[in-house]
């Protein structure tokens, strides 16, 4: 497995000031292939640590998994040089493919690479409405607090991703925090990782330190989450696939603001 940050010299220039030389820590990326009874499920870049989280984050997205026990293994290729390859033996699913990712959507035919054709692959996989559960406006605002609070990648680099999974019944604070370089890898570790200790995600609250993207929507309807709240800015399809698959959207969800736009019943107002 690779470092979660690395070192590197850096020339840095301030056009009102002096050139200095320094060595900068930056987060780590490189990449992770995910294998489902031994062929090749996807290849993601990403930032090593939490891979098995990950690698149960995706498939649980896709519609592959959807309990722990559907997972009989994980493990990692010891045999290569680096431990960048997984392995989760999942039984009577050898044709396991990315049913709902815009990578693979192409293949499904109807009426071709689209926002409908989008919505409807991750409609067909999500089984289940998010309960209609209440969180607090204070509550999902703090809870991106203790998520910035709780980012040290990002605090030692500037250049991780957050996500953070409240759940109903426990209140504070959040349940799962992970980091990555990647948002959807960031939402896909912290799914992953409550699939794997069994922490429940339906009705939960989803923080997420980036803009609000239809793949992020799609990971938190899969798992059944209530409530999605990201700190920058949604787009049209996010918000169509959100209304249309009962998830509760908070958009721009920063200093005690945010902007709810779809299922707004779930924050009271």
């Amino acid at each position: 497995m690779g470092r979660v940050t690395s070192r590197h010299k850096v020339v840095r220039i301030d056009l009102d000031g002096e050139v200095t030389r320094s060595i900068d820590t930056v987060a780590g990326e490189e990449p992770l292939e995910v294998r489902v009874n031994g062929e090749t499920f996807t290849v993601t870049m990403r930032t090593p640590g939490h891979d098995v989280d990950l690698a149960h984050g995706l498939l649980r997205a896709e519609g592959v998994v959807t309990r722990r026990e559907d997972v009989v293994s994980a493990r990692f290729c010891s045999d290569l040089d680096t431990l960048n390859v997984v392995n989760l033996e999942v039984p009577d699913r050898g044709d396991a493919l990315a049913a709902t990712s815009t990578r693979n959507l192409a293949s499904l035919g109807g009426c071709g690479l689209c926002g409908t054709t989008a919505v409807d692959a991750v409609d067909a996989v999500v089984t289940v409405r998010p309960p209609e559960v209440v969180w607090e406006a204070a509550t999902v605002a703090a809870a991106l607090d203790e998520l910035q609070a709780r980012q040290s990648l990002f605090a030692k680099t500037g250049g991780a991703h957050g996500a953070g999974l409240a759940v109903v019944s426990g209140g504070q604070p959040l349940a799962l925090v992970r980091e990555d370089v990647g948002r959807h890898n960031a939402v896909d570790k912290v799914l992953g990782g409550a699939l794997v200790a069994g922490v429940p995600t339906e009705g939960g609250l989803l923080v997420v330190s980036s803009r609000a993207s239809f793949e992020i929507v799609q990971k938190a309807a899969v798992s059944g989450v209530a409530v999605l709240a990201c700190v920058s800015a949604p787009s049209s399809l996010a918000i169509e696939a959100a209304d249309r698959l009962g998830v509760t959207l908070v958009a721009f969800a920063r200093d005690r603001r945010m902007s709810v736009y779809t299922h707004s019943h779930r924050i009271p107002h």
